[in-house]
């Protein structure tokens, strides 16, 4: 988050002076209280400082790399999740593909006739599968597809940076979010490296200060 100059001007006020009023910091500046509301309100929101009714404003020692941080920390799956693409186990090969294709995602998550979650297709499986002379509309997804247990998943309550993690060190292009139900795993929602990157740059940029 960058600051303004009188934003800057306000914390090192409130480093100098603090505890101290919003009336205070404003005839330091010279400036009215409705003037400074704005401000005020952000550097609070923004954690660079900490308001108490009745006493005033506080310093919080907070470092613009260590409140992003937290704010990171804060963010949760269910917040950047997008609608799931899936495909049932009976879908053939052509099938998938052309879903892919057409909903120009990297990943499809394979669902039971419970609707539940039994695999996940990527490019790379479709591709390996596609070579050759084989009838694509003859095969199965679920011929090759990754399945269950060896899918990683995540809930709508994880941290988006453990979810991002898990992109990393699995070396994979998205996960499923999924919600336990007595079936199964039920897909409600993906995560991809896109997700992430969006989510990251709105919170450099301040969309969720």
């Amino acid at each position: 988050m960058e600051l303004s100059k009188r934003q800057e001007e306000i914390i090192e006020i409130v480093k100098a002076n603090g505890p101290i009023t919003g009336e205070n910091i404003a005839e330091h500046l010279h400036l009215t209280r409705a003037t400074l509301r704005p401000d005020l309100a952000i550097l609070t929101m923004a954690g660079f400082l900490d308001a108490r009714p009745r006493v005033g404003y506080f310093y919080t020692g907070k470092t613009g790399n260590e409140l992003l941080t937290e704010q990171v920390k804060k963010l949760k799956a269910h917040e950047y999740q997008h609608v799931p693409i899936v495909v049932k186990e009976s879908a053939s090969v052509y099938d998938a593909i052309s879903t892919m294709f057409l909903e120009d995602v990297g990943t499809l998550f394979v669902i039971d006739d419970k609707a539940c979650l039994a695999g996940v297709l990527s490019r790379k499986d479709l591709l390996r599968a596609s070579i050759g002379k084989q009838d694509l509309n003859s095969i199965p997804v679920h011929i090759i597809m990754t399945r269950m247990p060896n899918i990683t998943v995540c809930r709508k309550e994880d941290p988006l940076v453990d979810v991002a993690q898990n992109l990393i060190n699995k070396q994979i292009d998205g996960i499923p979010v999924v919600k336990d139900t007595d079936s199964g795993l039920e897909v409600v929602g993906r995560i991809t490296k896109t997700t992430i990157t969006k989510a990251f740059v709105e919170l450099v940029l301040g969309d969720h200060i």
